[in-house]
């Protein structure tokens, strides 16, 4: 299940503060009640790999959905509706609209599933390809433009108690959207892959197009990137 804007949002900071996360690997469980200026080098990371048993059960309904079975393919989106469906309203910011592309993100999938491959690696990269390639087709641009709308954002005060804690959170995360927003569109598209979607290294690889190795080298300057523009900001 994909995080919440919360979690997501903790996650980035909690690299930020973290000078060893640049290019590695993230785990999926981060805790939702760690504060991002608590956390350090020994936080969970937020985004594992499937574990084998998770693997072995994609991969069966890949197949089965790839021999005409349609109960596997709605497993399938079960599973990854939340991933294109995130990913694609950080780039249009109207619930409406990314909706629509989600929707038709998996009516695209069920019609080319025989075309996908399996390599061992998690099919969500080939959603969110699909999806990338929608939104392209739709803005006329392949330039990645990261978008937050405040209203889905809402829930990223959902552990805040205290209004005036509320407002410095608020405001604090307004900084870091906005120092995504300033990124250049591969590294903020990098950003979103791997911190708000949740994709491994060799994923994002995959929807980027790019080595493995230029993956780690673009979040990593991302990350110095963000660190620059917060300055002044508890990490």
């Amino acid at each position: 299940m994909l995080p919440t804007w919360r979690c997501a949002l903790d996650s980035i900071w909690a690299a930020l503060a973290d000078e060893g996360t640049e290019g590695v690997e993230l785990t999926r469980a981060g805790p939702r009640s760690a504060s991002p200026a608590s956390v350090g080098p020994s936080w969970p990371r937020r985004h594992p790999e499937r574990d084998a048993d998770e693997q072995a059960r994609i991969a069966a309904l890949v197949a089965l959905a790839q021999g005409g079975d349609k109960e596997a393919f709605a497993q399938l989106y079960d599973v990854y509706v939340d991933t294109v469906f995130r990913y694609v309203l950080v780039r249009v910011a109207n619930r409406a609209l990314a909706e629509d592309l989600t929707s038709e993100t998996f009516v695209r999938a069920m019609r080319r599933i025989d075309s996908f491959t399996w390599q061992g690696k998690d099919i969500a990269a080939w959603f969110v390809t699909i999806a990338r390639n929608l939104i392209a087709d739709h803005v006329k641009s392949a330039r990645f433009r990261f978008e937050v709308a405040t209203a889905d954002m809402r829930d990223a005060d959902e552990r805040v108690d205290a209004p005036d804690t509320e407002v410095l959170t608020r405001l604090r995360d307004e900084r870091l959207v906005a120092a995504i927003k300033a990124l250049g569109p591969d590294q903020a598209e990098c950003i979103t892959l791997r911190f708000l979607q949740g994709l491994s290294l060799a994923d994002t690889a995959k929807v980027l197009d790019k080595s493995e190795g230029a993956v780690k080298q673009l979040q990593l300057r991302a990350t110095r990137a963000l660190r620059k523009a917060l300055q002044g900001v508890d990490l």
